[in-house]
């Protein structure tokens, strides 16, 4: 298989360079006129910060969604015009930056955001729904697979669902492509930050995993594999494949109230 064919979504998808520049002209917008908490810290790095977008209700839900970019690019910024959107379905909405590849590795990403969310509810006193695209559908996924008890000051049943979209959960078939030359996985690295081959998380514990129709067959395999697997050991799963959706384009659906994929987020987040 040519897996840099598979997961060079810019290379799949010449697109993104309008379809980033709209996004990112929605969030600028958005950014300057929300009610909201900007560039708050969560911890001591430079990119340790986050933004928090209110809905109005002081009981709204908090949905925390995780940017994209392979682990080596983005930025919470360029992400506020999905605030917007979920801030209009009643939703708060923290959205956090995390240090990039290769000044850190995968699994400290990982840590970076349970410190996140860590932080998030000594602020808010909320259980999140995680919510995450890409590489953020990677830690959404390890969110929802991490063991809580271990995280000093957060319930250990901190995280109890995510959405997943476009995730990426096994990574040894990123080894091989142009993307690992800044991830620097090995065969031992990439197989420890794959939340497929973690322990299971919980039962009682939920992941949605939602793929575009038009995506690559590995990121449609990748999400469903991550539903069988935790089927298997009793999560209530699902897996939800969004007709003609690119790799960038379904990250739309998420604005759309209408949309299969932003019915879920409301629902998991009032559960």
């Amino acid at each position: 298989m040519d897996y840099e064919a598979e997961y060079n979504n810019r290379r799949r998808v010449p697109e993104h360079v309008e379809i980033n520049a709209r996004w990112q002209t929605a969030s600028a917008a958005y950014r300057s006129t929300a009610r909201a908490d900007l560039d708050q810290p969560y911890g001591p790095g430079e990119r340790h910060r986050y933004d928090l977008y209110f809905a109005g209700d002081p009981k709204a839900p908090l949905v925390v969604y995780v940017h994209g970019g392979y682990w080596q690019r983005g930025d919470r910024k360029e992400y506020a015009f999905l605030a917007r959107a979920l801030n209009a379905a009643g939703l708060e909405v923290a959205v956090p930056s995390y240090s990039l590849c290769p000044a850190v590795s995968v699994m400290d990403i990982v840590g970076e955001i349970r410190l996140c969310l860590a932080v998030l509810w000594r602020k808010t006193g909320k259980h999140p729904l995680v919510v995450g695209h890409s590489a953020g559908g990677h830690l959404t996924a390890a969110m929802v697979a991490s063991d809580w008890s271990k995280v000093v000051g957060v319930p250990p049943d901190l995280v109890r669902a995510g959405v997943a979209i476009s995730g990426v959960f096994d990574l040894p078939p990123l080894i091989p492509t142009s993307l690992n030359e800044a991830l620097r996985l090995d065969a031992q690295t990439a197989r420890a930050a794959s939340p497929l081959f973690w322990p299971p998380p919980p039962k009682g514990r939920t992941l949605v995993a939602a793929v575009g129709g038009a995506e690559s067959a590995e990121f449609l395999r990748q999400s469903r594999d991550i539903v069988a697997a935790w089927e298997r050991a009793g999560l209530a799963c699902e897996y939800l494949e969004v007709p003609g959706a690119n790799h960038f384009t379904v990250v739309d659906e998420l604005t759309r109230p209408g949309s299969a994929l932003s019915g879920k987020v409301a629902a998991l987040a009032r559960m």
